[in-house]
């Protein structure tokens, strides 16, 4: 069975096409882009407002506890019973994975800022919107982009059921390998779904560690050069 799903990755022809690996890599990209866009759409709005005002963070606990339980075949089938096949079903059961870890990531990000930071940019006469979008959000961004790192792997990896209801991704070769008993197809596609969630891990996991405040790595150096007719060390 290793064999056989290995002979398959390395042969150029099932790269091709449109049944071809990378379309069915480009199809999974963009079905799990269309949900985090959708989760974040719903969720960082809500973690700002709560976490800035420090109000309704028992509603922001029920709520991701309660998505975490939903089973997402389980929302899928009840979608597509009432909305048909089609795109917009699993896109709304992603959308409700992606959910909790973004609203958890962006309230904990923006309510665990230093007071004192804070109360000193509010004393500088800043509005709320300014605080929010001056010092909140960027001494927040590493939890907001952990968030988003824990949403992402989670819709990549749970993005197969797409072609549960007969759309394309990676998740074409699980089910499809199952029907036919091909197992080696099913290793194929859980070998490919785990190497894109590693390799869009790790580019979150750089955005993380540039994001962090006060290191300077979102910052490129300036070069200053001396005006015209004087030396460096001056006239």
């Amino acid at each position: 069975m290793f064999t056989s799903a290995w002979d398959f990755l390395v042969d150029p022809s099932n790269w091709q096409g449109p049944t071809g690996i990378g379309t069915r890599i480009l199809q999974h990209l963009w079905y799990s882009v269309l949900a985090v866009a959708g989760a974040a759409v719903v969720a960082v709005p809500i973690g700002l407002a709560i976490g800035h005002s420090r109000r309704g963070e028992i509603v922001v606990v029920g709520i991701v506890n309660a998505l975490r339980s939903l089973p997402t075949l389980g929302v899928l089938t009840l979608l597509v019973l009432l909305l048909g096949l089609g795109l917009i079903p699993p896109i709304l059961a992603l959308v409700l994975l992606g959910i909790p870890p973004l609203l958890a990531g962006t309230y904990a990000g923006v309510a665990n800022v230093d007071r004192q930071v804070v109360d000193a940019a509010e004393a500088m006469g800043m509005t709320p919107l300014q605080v929010l979008l001056r010092v909140e959000i960027p001494n927040a961004l590493p939890l907001i982009l952990g968030g988003l790192r824990s949403a992402t792997l989670q819709v990549i990896a749970t993005a197969t059921v797409a072609a549960y209801v007969n759309l394309g991704g990676l998740g074409r070769y699980i089910f499809d390998g199952l029907a036919l008993r091909s197992y080696d197809r099913v290793l194929v596609g859980a070998i490919l779904v785990a190497a894109l969630a590693l390799i869009i891990d790790g580019v979150l996991a750089a955005a993380v560690w540039a994001s962090v405040p006060g290191t300077g790595r979102l910052r490129r150096p300036v070069a200053v050069t001396p005006p015209r007719g004087t030396s460096e060390f001056g006239r």
